[in-house]
């Protein structure tokens, strides 16, 4: 049983395509993340949808997800998110109802309203079918779990997982409250928004038949080494993947040496290290001290951490020694 005085920390993943590799090793690497975090005590283990991005190879969430779920007992597993605008919602409830019936009790359902990707590939999912209100949408998921819409989902499994509501802004906030499901702040991508989001969230959140009390998961970048120094060198994969996705180029995780090459100015380089300050980068003490104070300013319930450097093995190990600090890391409660 785990300790309810101290904060649950689950993995966020992009399946990221590293530079000299290809998809399928990423998708390999993947899985065999998704079991070391359930070796580590990880609480869950959430796929981000994503297209037409040569440095990201979880495009289907569902498929991953059921993946990952047969290769691991314990953990939960599911999708943060599926990008629910790109998808007909009985489609999604049908594929998370097949997960959850193989899987019971350890699947989520996370929805984003975001593209997850460029308008060439908006227009080649959506076709000419734009979709109804992101808020309808998820009502329409909805009424599939409670049997009140018209038609049912197939097949239905003994419990549906629960939903949750994505965002980086208060309309995410919003949505998730009126709505009283679970919310999971995207701080890797609007740290500015996290403290202000997650009040919004509380003060308007209405109890309903999924969730009688707010709860909520910060999602943040995270790149834990032995050293202060260590960390900031592997970072450097992330940086430089941030200065060309700003130039529209959006390739393979270079390897900090890589990086190293790249034609950007210093001045460039210190903007986009700049950018991931928020973020938790540094030793197992610095990751510590800033997420405790994260957890106290957000009153998050969970942190949900991304992980992207270009060595699969520094990947692993960021992961274990996070595992190990949270453990000292107090609860918001």
């Amino acid at each position: 049983m785990s300790d309810p005085s101290r904060i649950k920390c689950s993995v966020l993943d992009i399946a990221p395509v590293l530079f000299g590799s290809t998809g399928t090793q990423a998708l390999r690497n993947t899985l065999d993340l998704a079991r070391r975090a359930e070796e580590f005590g990880y609480h869950r283990y959430w796929l981000a949808e994503h297209h037409n991005t040569g440095s990201i190879a979880s495009s289907s969430p569902a498929i991953l997800a059921g993946q990952i779920a047969a290769a691991t007992t314990s953990i939960r597993v599911g999708s943060g998110g599926v990008m629910l605008p790109n998808h007909q919602p009985l489609v999604v409830a049908e594929q998370f109802g097949t997960l959850a019936a193989l899987h019971p009790g350890r699947i989520d359902l996370g929805l984003g309203r975001a593209p997850g990707g460029d308008p060439l590939a908006a227009q080649a999912l959506r076709g000419h079918w734009a979709g109804a209100d992101f808020p309808d949408q998820v009502r329409e998921i909805l009424g599939y779990t409670t049997g009140a819409n018209p038609i049912s989902a197939n097949p239905v499994p003994d419990e549906w997982p629960p939903v949750w509501i994505l965002g980086s802004s208060g309309g995410g906030a919003t949505i998730a409250a009126e709505l009283g499901l679970p919310y999971a702040s995207a701080h890797h991508f609007g740290p500015q928004n996290t403290v202000a989001g997650l009040e919004l969230y509380r003060r308007k959140f209405r109890p309903s038949q999924w969730l009688r009390e707010p709860y909520a998961i910060v999602a943040a970048v995270v790149i834990v080494a032995d050293t202060d120094a260590q960390a900031q060198r592997l970072a450097a994969s992330l940086e430089i993947a941030h200065l060309q996705m700003t130039r529209g180029k959006l390739a393979p995780y270079l390897s900090p040496e890589e990086a190293d090459r790249e034609p950007y100015t210093p001045a460039e380089r210190q903007l986009a290290r700049d950018s991931f300050a928020p973020q938790f980068i540094g030793d197992p003490d610095t990751v510590r001290r800033e997420l405790t104070d994260l957890v106290k300013a957000s009153q998050a319930d969970e942190i949900m951490a991304l992980t992207i450097v270009h060595d699969h093995a520094a990947r692993v190990r960021s992961y274990e020694l996070l595992a190990e600090l949270i453990a000292s890391v107090p609860s918001a409660g």
